[in-house]
């Protein structure tokens, strides 16, 4: 293979794992589903397209860097600064806005979130709802948040406490107790994924499953 095309390939590839960074720490429940969304792709593309961009200035201007791979390494580094990168922080509202690349980085990432959300809600409302049917919302909230976090091994203390600030607004809700419980499942499987809720509720099911009905004796 040409050299030269190497370095191409390199650095599309360097950009491309940043995109696909990103979105994989915003989607940790699923996120090979993510990725493979339209919404995904075109965002990881936009990564990889700033790189050969970035690595194409470098080539015309070769002296900055004579060696390849330091090309190949500065061209993906910096595409990765200059969009990351804000000229000045205005305040709108109740958040700081980025005016510059990072703004407009940050417009492709929204709408990819966006279309992320929008392609993987019916997904999920069918696997929490199937997880979770008949799972009685009062007897999971004590037993099941714990053990998922159990089960897992590398839960970081901020995303616990982030669930834990989350489980306790869901508490204090007035929401029917049926549909706490699918938002119950909602929020313990953004954190620990859908297997790892569902091989949860298996393993706790004669703790956390809903009464059967009384049985009405017939006149």
């Amino acid at each position: 293979m040409d050299s030269r095309l190497l370095d191409w390939i390199a650095v599309a590839a360097l950009g491309a794992i940043v995109g696909i960074s990103e979105l994989v720490s915003r989607y940790r429940d699923a996120p090979a589903s993510a990725l493979r969304s339209l919404p995904a792709v075109f965002y990881v593309a936009l990564n990889a397209a700033a790189s050969i961009a970035a690595l194409g200035i470098i080539h015309s201007n070769p002296l900055w860097f004579p060696s390849r791979w330091t090309q190949v390494l500065m061209a993906g580094i910096s595409a990765m600064a200059f969009f990351r990168c804000s000229l000045f922080i205005v305040r709108a509202g109740d958040r700081d806005v980025g005016i510059g690349p990072s703004g407009f980085l940050q417009i492709f990432l929204s709408a990819s979130d966006r279309g992320v959300d929008r392609l993987r809600a019916e997904s999920r409302s069918l696997c929490v709802r199937d997880i979770m049917n008949n799972v009685d919302y009062l007897k999971a909230f004590t037993a099941l948040p714990p053990y998922c976090l159990a089960l897992m091994q590398n839960v970081a203390p901020e995303d616990q406490q982030q669930l834990a600030r989350a489980l306790q607004v869901l508490d204090q809700s007035s929401v029917d107790p049926a549909v706490r419980s699918y938002l119950l499942g909602l929020e313990l499987m953004n954190v620990v994924g859908v297997d790892v809720l569902g091989a949860a509720v298996t393993a706790l099911k004669d703790k956390i499953e809903k009464a059967p009905p009384p049985v009405v004796p017939r006149p």
